[in-house]
């Protein structure tokens, strides 16, 4: 008995080293954890500061009207941002529009439809596409997908919707190949992988009680998808969608090849234009002056502030959509 309670003093003492270790460990921890959290914060706002620190002289010079103005001529210093704004909108639009059902689309297949065999090799190459550089799609669309469309897709289509108003405005003009409806179907095939990928994923996580309870009940499969799979993942499908969203906002080398570089507005699909990312990869390198530089970062600084300004739309839609199936 008092071997027994000399040892109680040592294991006392193990035994407190072994929590004061355990909270230290976790102190370190959760302190990592914060620095990394706020140093995201930190280096947004930085990015912030320094994009707006740049722009500062030509939002100072052309004011509100920089955003209102199509007007692009470094010779007479006039610059305005609306040309590439809106290349950059209908460009990523049209883009999300057919990526995001054939990306649904595959998923679906991939998770509910094709035999296990071709699962992981379809998987495979449809994940492989988002490794391909940017710069090789430009180059296969410029010297591929282009001239194809001038040639077949965009005489059949301007013949078809000639005369029907409203359409007609939409596909007219000579068939050039490049545009923004060239530009935009390469960014579709971009963001493709990135929608297929995370759809698929999260589709994976849907417990197969629910699909099998709904099977058993009668459900086709595309009742079980669309009253079970879908509504059940909805927040990480949303969050693919933005996530090829941003990325296609973003793209330069492959916009550049194909879009025509024009600082100019047009209602037709077909027309030649820019984007804010390819007007900066065209002419940063060549800009002289402080003006055209600042006019130049002013536009980083749009395209940042769209960027935010959408993610954080779809946030507040998912807190929306939780909040009504909460209630």
């Amino acid at each position: 008995m008092s071997a027994v309670q000399e040892a109680l003093p040592a294991v006392r003492s193990s035994r407190d080293a072994t929590v004061r270790r355990f909270a230290l460990t976790d102190a370190i921890f959760h302190a990592t954890t914060r620095a990394a959290a706020i140093l995201v914060l930190v280096l947004l706002g930085g990015v912030a500061i320094s994009l707006f620190a740049g722009s500062w002289q030509a939002l100072s010079t052309f004011g509100f009207s920089f955003l209102t103005s199509e007007s692009w001529n470094p010779v007479t210093e006039k610059f305005g941002a609306l040309a590439p704004i809106y290349g950059t909108v209908i460009t990523s639009a049209i883009a999300i529009l057919i990526a995001v059902p054939l990306g649904i689309g595959i998923a679906i297949f991939l998770t509910e439809l094709c035999p296990r065999p071709l699962r992981r090799p379809i998987g495979m190459a449809v994940e492989l596409l988002a490794g391909i550089p940017s710069i090789i799609y430009g180059i296969w669309g410029l010297f591929v997908l282009a001239p194809f469309l001038q040639t077949t897709v965009q005489p059949f289509i301007i013949s078809v919707f000639h005369g029907i108003p409203g359409l007609n405005g939409l596909f007219a003009g000579p068939p050039y190949g490049i545009g923004l409806l060239t530009s935009a179907m390469i960014l579709a095939i971009m963001i493709l992988p990135f929608i297929t990928s995370i759809t698929k994923d999260v589709f994976d996580t849907v417990p197969s009680v629910l699909k099998e309870s709904a099977y058993g009940i009668g459900c086709t499969t595309w009742e079980v998808t669309r009253r079970v799979v879908i509504p059940y993942t909805r927040i990480g499908i949303m969050g693919g969608i933005m996530l090829a969203l941003g990325r296609a906002l973003g793209e330069t080398m492959a916009v550049t090849f194909v879009i025509g570089n024009a600082h100019r507005i047009s209602t037709s699909l077909f027309a030649p234009a820019t984007t804010i990312s390819a007007t900066i990869a065209n002419e940063f390198t060549e800009a002289v002056g402080d003006l055209y530089t600042s006019s130049l970062v002013a536009l980083g600084l749009i395209l940042f502030v769209i960027t935010f300004l959408i993610l954080a739309i779809a946030r507040y839609m998912l807190m929306r959509i939780d909040a009504r199936t909460g209630a």
